[in-house]
């Protein structure tokens, strides 16, 4: 018993010292840093494959659901919503009581969220179960990256930050054919009732093969009143700018809440100030990597997160194609990033995280302004060269900067540090829907706009298409520019590469 315990304290001794040996067994003989990283990529891939196909599947469910292109924007928004707002509580409560009893709770929860949507009878109800399987997203989210980091040395981090995105880049590229075949052949229901399966196993496999490694923080308090502030901020501001096409930008209900928003964000920023439990730990965001490495992963996901939706709806309503052509036509992003992924992770393992994560935003920016210039008739070589400029940017930027910004927490702040990461990236994408929509609707007339955005049919008329590409348009320069914004942030936050590699060396 004591030579056990000896050999735990060891453990706890070389994470705190600069990460997880990793050398301890799971089952079967294999070292336990696989075995968790082989149950977190299951979770990232049901989910990779979930928002891809919801995505593919949206024009579809909005005609069979005699519902509008607003609502079924909240299908996608409010999923992610709920993940942001729920991802620091579950971070904190992880590092309370466990985090892989959180994560294993997220698979079961997403799964019978997953059940209940394929049962919506409508828009509504569809939206409203969407926001349950967001409850286990967040528990999910929450929890990944720092089961990731706690089980593998830093040297090794960048590498299994890269294998874990192309599980997601595979699941880009599955959950579009997988969806387009639905389509195809089935009922747009099967498009969740796929997760089902995943889920179930995702629990099981959990459940028998994770257990924890640190040591939790029993004596911890949650900031109710910081997440309140922080969450109805952001939902003041998602509302205001997707119902600000139907209501009008300077009707009152649009202008009250952007000022609800601008009022519960200072309250937010007044009350983090203060002493005792924060929502957001300030002392994470005092390190340099951290604070700037989360400030470039909010704006790249605040610009490219709509990229995906957009490219989509002009593929089926203004290209004309069917579900599953649009799915093969932008299967090349999926792809390119599956490949460049893992690459992006080794290069940051051997020079640093901020010249693979600057470049890759600076590619992502250029592919923003090649999409910018497509119309109604231009080549699907157009499109590709755009897409695979996506992809490449994608690969080398995310693994980088997460790897980074998880080295540089401490480890018995894991939970919160990964929660705080993807709180801020979830904040971003969320926002992109809303945003994309309304500066897309902002550059198309007004008496168009309804036909657009408020309708129940994709398929669009030469003015209505026309009017819709100026505004993908006006959407994509907006992305290219906050894309830029980003590469700034990566390089102000700074390069950890020699403490890196003194760690790979000790």
């Amino acid at each position: 018993m004591s030579r056990e315990i000896g050999g735990q304290r060891a453990q706890q001794g070389e994470r705190a010292a600069g990460g997880a040996a990793g050398a301890h067994v799971g089952r079967g003989g294999i070292d336990y840093k696989w075995v968790a990283l082989s149950v977190t990529t299951l979770g990232s891939a049901m989910a990779a494959i979930d928002s891809s196909i919801v995505v593919l599947g949206l024009p579809t469910i909005m005609t069979s659901l005699h519902s509008d292109l607003v609502t079924m924007i909240w299908v996608l928004m409010g999923y992610i919503l709920m993940s942001t707002v729920f991802l620091m509580l579950f971070g904190r409560l992880a590092d309370m009581f466990g985090r892989v009893r959180m994560y294993n709770l997220g698979f079961a929860v997403f799964t019978i969220g997953s059940l209940l949507c394929a049962l919506s009878a409508n828009g509504v109800e569809l939206v409203a179960f969407r926001l349950v399987q967001g409850v286990g997203g967040a528990m999910l989210m929450a929890n990944a990256m720092a089961i990731i980091t706690e089980a593998f040395p830093r040297n090794e981090r960048g590498r299994a930050m890269g294998i874990n995105a192309i599980t997601w880049a595979i699941g880009n590229i599955v959950g579009p054919v997988a969806g387009g075949l639905i389509l195809a052949f089935l009922s747009w229901q099967w498009i969740f009732l796929v997760n089902v399966p995943v889920g179930v196993a995702g629990t099981l496999w959990g459940y028998l093969a994770l257990h924890e490694i640190g040591e939790p923080r029993r004596g911890e308090r949650f900031d109710v009143l910081g997440m309140v502030l922080f969450s109805g901020g952001i939902m003041c501001l998602l509302i205001a700018l997707s119902q600000g096409i139907s209501w009008g930008w300077l009707s009152p209900p649009t202008l009250g809440l952007f000022a609800a928003f601008l009022v519960l964000e200072a309250l937010f920023a007044l009350s983090e100030r203060g002493t005792g439990t924060h929502f957001i730990d300030p002392a994470l965001l005092r390190s340099r990597v951290i604070a700037f490495g989360t400030a470039a992963a909010t704006l790249q996901s605040l610009s490219m997160f709509a990229v995906n939706f957009l490219i989509v709806f002009y593929l089926q309503a203004v290209k004309g194609e069917s579900p599953l052509t649009a799915a093969l036509w932008i299967l090349p992003l999926s792809v390119v990033q599956s490949v460049v992924g893992p690459i992006g992770g080794i290069i940051s393992d051997r020079v640093g995280a901020r010249a693979p994560a600057t470049a890759g935003l600076v590619l992502q920016a250029a592919a923003c302004v090649l999409l910018a210039q497509l119309s109604a008739t231009s080549a699907y070589v157009h499109l590709l060269a755009g897409l695979i400029l996506l992809g490449i940017g994608g690969g080398l930027f995310w693994s980088p900067n997460t790897s980074a910004v998880m080295g540089a927490a401490p480890v018995q702040r894991l939970g919160v540090a990964s929660a705080t990461l993807a709180t801020f990236r979830q904040t971003g994408m969320v926002t992109s829907f809303a945003l994309a929509l309304a500066v897309a609707a902002a550059a198309i007339p007004s008496r168009l706009v309804g036909a657009i955005f408020l309708g129940t049919s994709v398929s669009l008329g030469g003015s209505v298409m026309s009017a819709f590409t100026v505004g993908m348009t006006h959407a994509l320069v907006v992305s290219a520019v906050i894309v830029l914004l980003a590469s700034v942030m990566t390089l102000l936050a700074g390069d950890t590469a020699r403490n890196r590699v003194a760690s790979a060396q000790a």
